[in-house]
């Protein structure tokens, strides 16, 4: 199954998130939740680090929490790399912690369509099966330096 999103929405959704919950973040370099986290950090948005396993650790400059009630104040998007299996109970979690939520955020490769439209129902955006690395550097014309046509037209050099 290929969900399909417009670029448009994702740009929008890109465009209006400032803080994002990444949830399975790895202190291992070489993992994607790592370098997509830091990546984010290094585009300018907040990224609050979460996995019990690495509770108390620092990375990204941010101390990793070990849930999601434990960030104090709100977030706009709650990225998720966890299994499919395990997404049900972290969308319940944001949806009941965060009222200002915007989007719930699953990776490549991680789908639930029910807790999807738990999220859809309560008015937050749900991007399954993608990552905002690869969907800001594709819609923000990032990509082009790869060798990729991303079909941005930009004037940077």
């Amino acid at each position: 199954m290929n969900e399909y999103y417009k670029d448009s929405d994702l740009r929008d959704i890109l465009k209006r998130t400032k803080r994002i919950a990444v949830v399975g973040v790895s202190m291992n370099e070489v993992r994607p939740s790592f370098y997509v986290a830091r990546y984010l950090k290094l585009k300018g948005f907040e990224v609050v680090p979460v996995n019990p396993v690495h509770a108390g650790k620092t990375a990204f400059g941010a101390t990793v929490l070990g849930s999601l009630a434990q960030i104090e104040g709100d977030v706009d998007m709650v990225d998720i790399f966890r299994r499919s299996e395990h997404v049900p109970p972290i969308v319940d979690e944001a949806l009941e912690r965060f009222p200002g939520l915007q989007t719930i955020w699953m990776q490549i490769g991680v789908r639930h369509e029910e807790a999807a439209k738990k999220a859809r129902a309560r008015g937050v955006d749900v991007v399954m099966n993608r990552c905002p690395k690869i969907e800001y550097q594709r819609l923000f014309g990032e990509l082009r330096m790869g060798g990729f046509n991303t079909g941005v037209i930009s004037s940077k050099l």
